[in-house]
């Protein structure tokens, strides 16, 4: 990089007989500049006088530099710059960093103390300013430091009139950098911490030896250059190490929860917490910023309680990021292994998306008060028996973009009586730049709070829609992750039922489960990939019912339904065959047949053509089983039967008989240990007894694979009830 130079200008440094100042001075006056080199040689109390200026020229001057000395006190600021014109015919830097202590305890502190402190610090620096202001103004260039300290920042005991004097120092800043702003005056203040006259005896001897004023004296260097792009800011520097400090205001809050309502002493003290809440505090520069954001609020304020009415709403505030959509996106089972997926994962692809189940995240209201408030009096809300029954989702404007900020509306819609429980019906619309995007809703089971004598049902609930009586048209199904709740809880869900055995076992679960809105996800996926062309656009609205919890690692099943452009579903655990998602339906705007083979879900097994005699049969060896475990273990094998309809495998039974378990379908896990092949009519035959296993098998009527022998140990539970 190519030295920053300072050749040509001028530079006054205030207080430059030692420390800070001696450090700035010898650093311009080697770059180049031509330096007044102040200082009134006092003690740090300002007390005494010294020829401290004169040492620090002679200096500069050995090294080839050019200064002369200046001890005009800074309350005569006018003289300081008459030094610079006179000797140099300019002046285009100036750093005031004169300065004395006079601490003491706030009680102890004399009027005195007070004035001397302000004169120098705070009048000084105006008055040597004002002074060179006019010359910056017709040059149309100017460079200005005002130094500061962390006792003016953060406040000192024993250093009230010092903390007063600093903070002033900032105002300054601030004001002058909006003034000079136009003539290229730029105006800004030093933050040090470093030895020198004022911290001698002060600062501990080895942290003292440390903080070398010339470790500071590079960012002053930098801060008054012609490069130097800022105004207006406060830098902290010290040991080598700078930073920018500055105010910031939180958003803030109305302290009425209706424009017409009052403002009272009791509302100040109830809307204080979010008043003072810093999250989501932002900078402003001018004044006339923060006159835009409060009028911003307050209009705000105003047009969400016409939306409210004569109710009470919550509003929160959402953010998120591609950094957010990918995460999300994982925590649904979508995999970098199929390439359709990409694009919820990788930010910069070309068609880089969100994931429309994702939009659900801004209105989740389980952590609100809303569910709590809606409830009755006598009963009761909290995260030890609410449940996630229903979800629904519409949009509305148009498909949110990779990034951005929602305010989101909730509301409780209805509440109501389903007699052990009670259902809070939670209302919610996302808005972004003050249009609507999406509209949700949740119903919220409420365990044990029922029979208030509510209602039963609501016009104003968005119902669930049975399943066609057919076959569906389609079916897909994935692996969820052993870790797949885990990953997704990072999306906001951080309920411990979800990752801490302890608390699933309190709540009657053999081991954390996946969340509901995960499970569902899957299943938005599978229907947007196989009927949505993988277009998250084409996505319209969505409504699920939960019916019961799935654990991770077990494999997601969804049956799909094709009416118009709407698609039901239903979503079965494939290893239990529980349904855990049913009524549900997305509504599509435009149907795209997909290929299932692009979609992180796989095909599922067909379905069967029609039900057969012997499903009655096996239903019957289910019912035995589970009525006689043990005799089902004493055999300890997986068995497949194979149903077959014209020479072809039409259906699957299993027979575990080490769990013991009977269901439709292969194995769950690994391979069975015997497979016999039979069509439905002989296998009835032989449950009736009118065909032997023995002749069946000899005649190739029933075919075995695998062990054998361990076929022969089903006798004992043949002569069960249950006769096969």
């Amino acid at each position: 990089m190519d030295q920053l130079r300072f050749d040509g200008r001028v530079a006054v440094v205030t207080g430059a007989g030692g420390g800070l100042g001696k450090a700035y001075a010898l650093l311009l006056g080697s770059r180049g500049a031509k330096v007044v080199v102040n200082d009134l040689g006092s003690a740090r109390d300002g007390v005494g006088k010294s020829n401290f200026a004169d040492a620090v020229v002679k200096e500069i001057k050995d090294k080839g530099g050019v200064a002369v000395a200046d001890y005009n006190n800074v309350v005569e600021g006018e003289k300081i710059i008459k030094t610079a014109l006179d000797n140099f015919g300019r002046i285009d830097i100036l750093i005031n960093n004169a300065g004395i202590l006079r601490d003491k305890s706030f009680t102890k502190m004399s009027e005195q103390d007070w004035d001397l402190i302000h004169l120098v610090h705070l009048k000084g620096a105006f008055k040597t300013t004002q002074a060179a202001w006019e010359t910056f103004r017709k040059q149309k260039y100017g460079r200005i430091i005002m130094t500061s300290s962390n006792a003016g920042i953060f406040g000192n005991f024993g250093q009230a009139n010092y903390s007063a004097a600093k903070m002033g120092l900032v105002g300054l800043t601030n004001t002058l950098a909006i003034e000079g702003s136009k003539y290229n005056i730029k105006v800004n203040t030093i933050v040090p911490t470093a030895a020198s006259r004022l911290t001698e005896d002060i600062l501990p001897p080895e942290m003292f030896e440390a903080m070398k004023p010339e470790l500071i004296a590079p960012v002053v260097a930098y801060m008054v250059h012609e490069s130097f792009p800022d105004t207006g800011a406060v830098i902290d520097s010290t040991l080598g190490y700078a930073t920018k400090m500055h105010y910031v205001r939180a958003p803030g809050a109305v302290l009425k929860k209706k424009p017409s309502d009052p403002v009272t002493i009791e509302s100040v003290k109830e809307f204080w917490p979010a008043a003072t809440n810093m999250k989501g505090a932002i900078h402003l520069d001018k004044m006339a910023e923060v006159t835009v954001d409060l009028v911003e609020r307050i209009q705000d304020f105003e047009e969400r309680s016409k939306l409210d009415g004569e109710g009470e709403s919550c509003w929160t505030s959402f953010s998120y990021n591609s950094k957010d959509l990918s995460l999300y996106a994982l925590g649904i089972g979508a995999t970098v292994e199929n390439p359709s997926d990409l694009r919820f994962l990788y930010e910069s692809h070309e068609n880089f998306a969100a994931l429309p189940t994702f939009f659900i995240l801004p209105g989740m209201a389980l952590e609100t008060p809303i569910i709590a408030n809606s409830m009755p009096p006598g009963k009761f809300a909290d995260f030890t028996n609410i449940l996630h029954g229903e979800q629904y989702i519409e949009f509305v404007g148009d498909y949110p973009g990779t990034e951005g900020d929602f305010s989101t509306r909730s509301y409780s819609a209805a509440l109501l009586d389903k007699g052990s429980s009670a259902v809070s019906i939670v209302n919610s619309e996302v808005y972004q730049n003050k249009q609507l995007v999406a509209k949700t809703q949740q119903h919220i089971f409420v365990l044990g709070q029922g029979g208030f004598n509510g209602p039963r049902n609501s016009k104003l609930a968005v119902e669930v829609q049975p399943a066609p009586k057919r076959n569906p048209d389609a079916v897909l199904e994935q692996r969820t992750a052993e870790g797949q709740a885990a990953l997704y809880r990072l999306s906001g869900d951080m309920n411990p039922l979800h990752i801490d055995p302890n608390v699933a076992t309190a709540s009657g679960h053999p081991r954390p489960i996946l969340h509901g809105m995960a499970s569902l996800g899957f299943s938005a996926r599978h229907v947007l990939a196989k009927y949505g062309g993988n277009e998250p656009n084409n996505f319209k609205a969505l409504k699920a019912r939960f019916v019961k919890p799935v654990l991770p690692g077990q494999t997601l099943v969804t049956e799909m339904w094709l009416e118009g452009k709407r698609v039901h579903f239903q979503t079965k655990v494939k290893e239990t065959g529980n349904t855990v998602i049913a009524g549900a339906y997305v509504d599509l705007k435009n149907v795209v047949q997909g290929d299932v083979g692009s979609s992180s879900a796989a095909p599922a097994a067909a379905p069967s053509g029609g039900s057969f005699k012997s499903d009655a049969l096996f239903a019957k060896i289910q019912e035995e089983v589970a009525k006689n475990k043990d005799l089902a273990k004493s055999i300890g094998g997986v068995f497949q039967y194979n149903i077959s309809e014209n020479g072809k495998t039409a259906k699957s039974w299993t027979l575990d008989l080490k769990t013991p378990d009977v269901y439709e379908g292969v194995p769950k896990s690994g391979k069975a240990d015997t497979t016999l092949t039979v069509s439905d009519d002989d296998m009835v035959a032989i449950a009736a007894g009118s065909l032997s296993p023995q002749v069946a098998y000899m005649k190739g009527k029933l075919k075995i694979a695998g062990n054998i022998m361990l076929a022969q140990k089903l006798g004992p539970l043949l002569k069960s009830p249950a006769k096969i």
